[in-house]
């Protein structure tokens, strides 16, 4: 019994003892592991552990670039810089979010609107995005938000910077403007995706958005210390980012602001062009908008008053609008008979006020008729029978080629504004493969007194008009200064040498060698006979300057300021019997029935530099409604162009 007692207790011991160096074993194996694991730590990965630790301490922060800035050709700022105060909170970084909107309201006077529309965003956006509760502080509210900062755990404040129209209406259409980065920006430009942070403007249309990469600048870069609640203590480091480039144009800002007063209340555009260089003086479309309003979000009021205008400030006229030319276009028409010696200059037509043909009536503006007329006369008091007369022996087909050769129906400046419409000069190849139809005769009529199917835009009747008026040569047209580019006097001084030298033959010479050149600009000639340019030129000469010229009422007799014009009045709709019959005053008939307004011109005429185009939209008459703003121009444009000059000599000296 006592054998079996004791075999039992041994059993008993050393399970016992098993257990016992098991349990020391698994104790010593945990103290090795935390020792070991302590080691670890803190010698073979100390630098790993110190690095996240200030990863947690040490915060960085991207601003927005300072975006470049634009200047007028005098380098007036017309697109600048201004210090902007924002307030950003980052929604996971904040202790209590409920509480620091409800400080933030009372702090700010937030409506209950704004303070509504910032929930449900902050409820839409991830936690660590960030949620700007205001892009444009005034500076007490930005004091206001600093001095109370030590109970508002998440809240940053932001000195940013905010984009500065000085201008307002008058650059618009030229300039564009920025707003706030869209999706849409972010997925078509990896420039803006990689340098986009909250707050950020880029290009919206216009220039702003042409010169994006050029304009946006780089990042700059705040590295600071923060405490266990994440509120900045330290600042350690500020790396400078780098503004974007500035661009200087080739606009006259005091004549530009003058096209703008001299368009208050009207739609149309003036535009003005140097005839050697192809810089734009002035390009401006009306009504405008003011571009500072899409800062920081136009209100849905504003935003819908200007949709709603029926004037349409929205739409760049200058570019974006195509219109019938009316009589503008005859002295093309002209130029084009004279080159094809389909007429010669003495050619007489009688007009009686009308003329039938195949059963249609074609009438003068003129009710009872010129009488006799020369080629001359007929530009001068704008004949429509004339007209009709040349266009029919002429042809559309020639007229065409002479037209787009002079810039219609082409682009102008379609680098620089993608919104620019080609316009249309049509030929009968053209309806054919467009409408499927056959040209008719009454067709070319009506477009040799610019009516029908010929579309242009006023920017393309500058250029037309700068070519024709520079004795025929072919221009680069530009809106941004370059100092590399070619000075009026190199370009003049290229012409006068081609003089002389203007036969067909080397003509074609000339302009074969041109397209073969990429990229090479010369100055080639767009005429077969230079004499044929300047009778035109003469003709436009007694349209302003002499009795019974269209635009003699607004000549000036000053040989300084003389010039030489065109007017035109494009009908938008069809004249019936019983229009002609009424016979209404402009103010009788509806707005949207009147007559646009037109008037071309280059001066000063004994040595001219500067072309001009001008629409008065349902303006109802060229010499009543744009001639006489072409009178008040040219005294301003030709008075700036000493100074204008000494600023391109004192570039090119330098």
């Amino acid at each position: 019994m006592i054998s079996g007692s004791s075999d039992t207790n041994l059993r008993k011991l050393t399970t016992i003892n098993r257990r016992m160096f098991i349990f020391s074993a698994a104790k010593a194996v945990v103290f090795f592991g935390i020792v070991g694991r302590l080691f670890s730590l803190q010698i073979s990965e100390n630098k790993k552990y110190l690095t996240l630790s200030d990863k947690n301490r040490l915060r960085e922060s991207r601003l927005p670039p300072v975006r470049g800035e634009f200047k007028d050709y005098f380098g007036n700022t017309v697109a600048g810089n201004l210090k902007v105060y924002q307030l950003h909170v980052i929604p996971e970084q904040v202790e209590d979010f409920k509480y620091l909107m409800v400080r933030l309201k009372d702090i700010l006077n937030l409506d209950t609107k704004t303070f509504e529309n910032l929930i449900k965003k902050k409820n839409k956006q991830k936690p660590w995005e960030t949620l700007v509760i205001s892009e444009n502080l005034t500076w007490d509210e930005f004091s206001k938000i600093n001095f109370y900062l030590h109970e508002l755990t998440g809240a940053k404040p932001v000195i940013t910077v905010g984009r500065n129209y000085p201008y307002k209406n008058s650059y618009t259409h030229v300039l564009g403007y920025v707003s706030q980065v869209s999706t849409n920006d972010i997925l078509n430009n990896k420039t803006i995706k990689d340098r986009n942070v909250p707050g950020l403007r880029v290009g919206k249309s216009g220039l702003e958005k042409t010169f994006e990469e050029q304009l946006i600048g780089t990042n700059s870069v705040q590295r600071y210390e923060v405490n266990a609640y994440g509120k900045r203590i330290n600042q350690i480091d500020h790396e400078e980012g780098k503004q974007g480039k500035t661009i200087r144009l080739t606009i006259d800002t005091e004549i530009q602001n003058y096209t703008s007063e001299l368009l208050k209340d009207k739609a149309g555009s003036i535009s003005i062009m140097d005839i050697y260089t192809g810089e734009i003086i002035a390009m401006n479309s009306s009504p405008s908008f003011d571009p500072n309003l899409f800062l920081y979000g136009i209100d849905q009021n504003t935003w819908s008053q200007i949709k709603k205008d029926p004037l349409k400030p929205l739409v760049n006229k200058t570019l974006s609008g195509l219109y019938s030319p009316g009589s503008t276009i005859k002295p093309i028409v002209a130029l084009s008979a004279l080159e094809n010696d389909v007429i010669s200059p003495n050619m007489q037509v009688k007009c009686s006020g009308k003329i039938e043909m195949y059963g249609q009536t074609y009438h003068c503006w003129k009710e009872k008729g010129h009488g006799y007329m020369s080629l001359k006369n007929a530009i001068k008091q704008s004949c429509d029978i004339y007209f009709y007369e040349v266009s029919r022996l002429l042809g559309v087909d020639r007229l065409n080629l002479t037209a787009e050769k002079f810039g219609l129906g082409k682009k102008v400046l379609g680098d620089f504004f993608p919104n620019e419409k080609k316009g249309l000069v049509p030929s009968t190849s053209w309806k054919k493969k467009a409408l499927d139809q056959s040209w008719y005769l009454g067709e070319t009529l009506i477009t040799g007194i610019g009516q029908g199917y010929i579309q242009v835009n006023p920017l393309q009747l500058c250029i037309m008009t700068a070519q024709l008026a520079n004795g025929g040569y072919k221009i680069y047209p530009t809106i941004v200064a370059d100092e590399k580019l070619e000075s009026y006097e190199e370009i003049k001084k290229k012409i006068q040498e081609q003089k002389g030298d203007n036969t067909e033959e080397n003509y074609l010479i000339r302009a074969t060698e041109e397209f073969l050149k990429t990229g090479v600009k010369e100055h080639t000639p767009l005429f077969r006979n230079q004499e044929n340019v300047k009778f035109v030129l003469d003709a436009m000469f007694k349209s302003t300057n002499e009795i019974y010229g269209t635009s003699y009422a607004s000549r000036i007799d000053d040989p300084k300021y003389q010039y030489a014009g065109k007017t035109g009045t494009a009908q938008v709709k069809r004249i019936t019997e019983r229009d002609r019959e009424l016979d209404l005053d402009l103010l009788q008939i509806p707005y949207k029935d009147r007559d646009h307004a037109w008037f071309i011109a280059f001066g000063p005429y004994k040595n001219p530099r500067y072309a001009m185009s001008i629409l008065v939209e349902h303006g109802g008459s060229g010499s009543k409604a744009a001639a006489p703003i072409a009178k008040k121009l040219f005294k301003l444009l030709i008075d700036r162009k000493e100074l204008r000059d000494k600023k391109k000599s004192r570039k090119t000296n330098i």
